[in-house]
């Protein structure tokens, strides 16, 4: 399977909120997300307008 190539930061946390992520916490251009499902988890997220791919692929969710 082939990963978009021009998600957003915003994109991107949008898709996991399906995942039972919610925004936490911002701090200038990152957001950090969390979720309890399965024990905590957290997921920072750069909140650029495109990502380039190894950030998408670096962040294993």
């Amino acid at each position: 399977m082939r990963l978009p190539r021009d998600l957003s930061g915003d994109d991107i946390a949008k898709a996991i909120k399906i995942l039972g992520y919610q925004i936490t916490w911002q701090s200038g251009s990152h957001l950090r997300l969390t979720t309890q499902v399965n024990g905590e988890h957290h997921v920072t997220i750069p909140k650029h307008a495109s990502l380039r791919i190894g950030n998408a692929v670096g962040h294993p969710i």
